[in-house]
């Protein structure tokens, strides 16, 4: 499936590739990628309106917004400000022999693999049945010596006289935790041939101490960012492609490449972003809240839904749009956004928005720019900040974005999901 779509019309294609694999596979790894408020995912709640969904999701982006936006600013709290209950996607993967197929949540702001397992000391509820490792050929757990125990932060060796082996212990700023063994494990994903495509020894928490704040139906986290057992870096042992969509690779006519920056013990996607402009006018972004000498000064990051920016930057921009828009503003009914019109986005006419990352300027349509918040009335789908910038996943509503972690670049590429 190339495109994925939720009542909330949230379009998001994210390909994530470590270059080829073998042509075997013809076309490397996929995943099916669910919004949280699809009808397929275990999130779902009838009893919720449309408009209600998108309030929810409003208020979780910002709570993540905050968080991730403070990691930028103090980065030696990096390792304790993922968010994982605010992700807005799942992944459907399959796990150990015989396959047991599980949920999780896919954060790219996350850098290590866990799920629920039995037996359970305590465990939130899941709809799918807890994985047992016992049941499983393929498992096994990591001794302590292991170097790849000692890549992970948080490790410890259990108490066990028997066989000493690898324990993790990871918790995050909403009081979500995972405790447990670090083992490895198959994992299977799908392909674009058809074939399920089996990953031996991945490297994989297995949680027997679990809390997650939103009660779900999910069993774990998949982590997608930049740490040594991420799903990423782990496929990059393989020389491999993961690729969410049809094919993974961002080329063509149209396509805009940015670099990515390398901020150590970071696990986030970090990109430069030089300025905003709405018609002719244009904003510098500044750096002076970064750390990191006005490199890497924004993240893109696929479970924040609105764009985050600094105070001045978000002010200026608002200010351009509402001089671009001839129609007088509305209060947001919910009172989260600021700059909010009545009608519809096909009515109204609202001005394209170009990011201009580092050698890629990317133009952001009113489906990237606006979100419907209640019937008939729109608003700007940004958010300021005292510190720290977030690019959302509604500005990369209809555009291929790949990550290529070898050439350390971000690619992106207009496209119309809804045609493919």
């Amino acid at each position: 499936m190339p495109c994925f779509s939720s009542l909330l019309l949230l379009l998001l294609l994210l390909c994530l590739y470590n270059l080829s694999y073998s042509e075997a596979l013809n076309g490397g790894f996929s995943v099916e990628i669910i919004h949280r408020d699809s009808p397929q995912s275990p999130f779902y709640s009838s009893s919720e309106t449309k408009f209600q969904r998108v309030s929810n999701a409003l208020l979780r982006s910002i709570n993540r917004g905050n968080h991730l936006s403070k990691s930028m600013a103090f980065p030696n709290t990096v390792r304790t400000t993922v968010i994982p209950d605010f992700g807005e996607y799942l992944m459907r993967y399959a796990v150990g022999t015989p396959l047991v197929k599980v949920y999780g949540i896919l954060d790219t702001g996350s850098d290590i693999i866990w799920m629920q397992c039995k037996p359970c000391k305590k465990c939130y509820r899941q709809a799918t049945p807890l994985f047992n490792p016992s049941k499983s050929t393929t498992y096994k757990t990591i001794p302590c010596n292991s170097p790849t125990c000692h890549s992970v932060f948080g490790t410890s060796c259990s108490s066990s006289t028997i066989t000493k082996h690898c324990k993790y212990d990871i918790s995050y700023l909403d009081g979500t935790f995972s405790h447990g063994d670090l083992s490895v494990e198959t994992l299977t994903l799908g392909s674009t041939n058809g074939s399920p495509i089996p990953l031996p020894r991945t490297a994989i928490g297995c949680g027997h101490n679990n809390s997650m704040n939103f009660k779900g139906a999910n069993s774990g986290i998949v982590g997608l960012g930049r740490g040594p057992v991420s799903l990423i870096n782990q496929l990059g042992f393989f020389n491999s492609k993961l690729s969410f969509g049809d094919a993974a690779m961002v080329e063509g006519h149209g396509t805009v490449s940015t670099p990515l920056v390398s901020i150590p013990k970071h696990v986030f996607y970090y990109l430069t972003l030089e300025g905003f402009s709405v018609g002719s006018n244009r904003k510098e972004f500044g750096s002076s809240f970064s750390r990191f000498g006005g490199e890497g000064n924004i993240i893109i990051d696929s479970g924040t839904t609105l764009t985050v920016l600094p105070e001045d930057v978000y002010t200026w921009l608002e200010s351009a749009v509402a001089h671009e828009v001839k129609v007088k503003p509305v209060e947001d009914p919910n009172h989260v956004l600021g700059l909010c019109y009545r009608g519809t986005l096909d009515e109204l006419d609202l001005p394209v928005i170009t990011a201009h990352f580092r050698g890629a300027s990317v133009l952001l349509h009113r489906m990237n720019t606006f979100v419907e918040v209640a019937d008939k009335v729109v608003c700007l789908a940004f958010q300021g900040t005292r510190s720290g910038a977030i690019f959302g996943n509604l500005a990369q509503q209809n555009l291929w974005v790949g990550y290529d972690l070898r050439k350390n670049t971000v690619s992106f590429k207009q496209t119309d999901c809804t045609k493919m």
